[in-house]
């Protein structure tokens, strides 16, 4: 790999608290109640964004963990862009759109960071 694994556990730590945690609450408070909680993909999304936290809040930084968080987090993606958000916008109404809109993207940058370790 070449880059120390404490760097990029700095780094997933950062990400955690600064992007994606705010993220999920927006989500969370906002697109999924589109179509609620019990809805089978909301209950997906919900459940990984649990194990997220767990990957992310974990004192592991092995590259084994290191690469799980990346899968996962990759394959999370994957769902919301490609099966969740879709429905969502097939379900949700107008004003449940711009109310989407108006919460959305809000997080810190994720391009804000000291050590630039991928570069």
């Amino acid at each position: 790999m070449g880059v120390e694994e404490k760097r990029i556990k700095k780094y997933c730590n950062w990400f955690w608290k600064e992007h994606l945690v705010p993220h999920f609450q927006e989500e969370e408070r906002f697109v999924f109640p589109v179509l609620g909680n019990d809805h089978e993909m909301v209950r997906q999304a919900l459940e990984e964004h649990q194990i997220l936290k767990d990957l992310f809040n974990a004192s592991k930084s092995d590259y084994d963990h290191l690469n799980q968080l990346e899968r996962q987090l990759e394959a999370h993606i994957r769902f919301e862009e490609r099966v969740l958000f879709n429905e969502i916008q097939d379900t949700a109404t107008a004003d449940q759109l711009t109310i989407i809109a108006q919460h959305h993207g809000k997080a810190t940058s994720c391009e804000v960071w000291e050590d630039e370790f991928w570069k």
